[in-house]
């Protein structure tokens, strides 16, 4: 296999090379499977790099130029096939003969009865170049209790969080000062940073293995350029015209119940989705089949929703059964739904944060839904949502 030596007992090992270029493409955002082809490595291969390392980049430098590498090692070992003794090799390769002497005398095989084999060699320079050093926190006992009880203790600080409350309790003792990137390394790095395998699960994202970053051009979107908010109409922004609605999910404690939140924009006027079981696409998807197309069909013509999982795999269905153009805001930007947000907050007074919302039931959501429906606002010029949108089926049936 390419960039692969073979080791004692026939073990392989990845040339540092081979790694370096493959740590190389998948940090700069590549996929494991394309940084694999990049660096010639079969995608097992690569995979057990990652979990070697813990998805922590080795960051191996590239060749100096002063030591052998593997391609002058197999020229070696043609050339020396050939008959070519040292002071031709090393001519060839412009290295003094001294060096292409003691390589050879390094590598001599059975007493000198099997040739030179650049595999073999490469695999013996590349143990012999290691200069493993021990981790902070695998020479440091103290520092590894305290850093692994505060990483499991009941407020479950994180590394950053760490690293300042270290300071905090130990304002004299230099010692005990650790970064929190090398605490995620000693976590990442299982067997050589000091800390047990299984405090991952004590970090929010529970990992074993770092995830590597993608680069913004790297990530596959979400939803197609045209869904995107910027392409929705421009009446929709001014508010000038009803029927453009935004829409949201409040989510309950354990986390199963949610309610779904409908703003008209121009009203802001609230229509409430009942989803005591779950917010799937499809649970979703029912809930706005039921609720929106109750509408007259000139107040459904746009729908703004976040990139969630649930409306994202169903708007194309949203679009058939409700009228409604489905337009999605860009990631992290909740402001772009400013008149849903605060319809939220509102919302709340009423279901609080921490509430198992798989209790509610329609009778209270139309409750909520009434109270905000009737609340003054100074926005609609002390008219609520309720008597802004009576005048606007008025004005189009008039």
């Amino acid at each position: 296999m390419i960039g692969v030596v073979v080791g004692r007992f026939g073990r392989p090992e990845v040339l540092r090379e081979v790694v370096r270029v493959f740590w190389e493409a998948r940090s700069s955002g590549l996929s494991d499977e394309v940084a694999a082809e990049a660096a010639g490595l079969s995608v097992t291969a690569a995979r057990g790099i990652v979990r070697q390392h813990g998805g922590v980049d080795p960051s191996i430098t590239p060749p100096c130029g002063r030591y052998l590498s593997f391609d002058e090692r197999e020229l070696i070992a043609v050339w020396r096939a050939e008959g070519c003794n040292v002071r031709e090799i090393g001519r060839r390769l412009g290295r003094s003969a001294s060096t292409i002497s003691r390589e050879l005398g390094r590598n001599v095989r059975n007493g000198g009865q099997r040739p030179y084999l650049a595999s073999a060699a490469q695999n013996r320079a590349q143990k012999l170049a290691r200069r493993p050093k021990a981790r902070k926190l695998a020479s440091n006992e103290a520092l590894a209790l305290y850093v692994a009880g505060m990483l499991t203790a009941r407020e479950r600080l994180s590394p950053e969080q760490i690293s300042v409350r270290l300071r905090i309790d130990f304002p004299d003792d230099e010692s005990m000062r650790i970064s929190p990137e090398t605490i995620y390394q000693c976590i990442y790095i299982q067997g050589r940073g000091g800390l047990r395998a299984e405090l991952s699960a004590a970090l929010r994202t529970g990992r074993a293995v770092r995830q590597p970053n993608r680069r913004a051009g790297m990530r596959k979107p979400r939803v197609p350029k045209e869904l995107l908010i910027s392409e929705r109409p421009a009446e929709a922004d001014d508010r000038a015209v009803p029927g453009h609605w935004e829409g949201d999910l409040i989510i309950g404690t354990p986390g199963t119940g949610a309610i779904g939140t409908l703003v008209e924009r121009t009203s802001r006027f609230v229509m409430l989705l009942h989803l005591p079981n779950g917010h799937t696409g499809e649970q979703v998807l029912a809930a706005i089949q039921e609720t929106l197309p109750t509408l007259p069909a000139h107040l459904r013509r746009s729908l703004t929703w976040d990139q969630g999982a649930e409306m994202v795999g169903i708007h194309d269905r949203v679009k058939i059964a409700t009228g409604a153009e489905v337009y999605f805001c860009d990631p992290h930007s909740p402001w772009q739904r400013g008149t849903n947000e605060n319809t939220n907050g509102l919302l709340r007074q009423y279901f609080p944060k921490g509430m198992d919302l798989t209790a509610v039931t329609p009778e209270d959501l139309d409750y909520a839904a009434a109270g905000l429906n009737g609340r003054l606002r100074k926005t609609l010029g002390w008219k609520t949502p309720a008597q802004a949108l009576q005048q606007i089926l008025e004005e189009s049936a008039a």
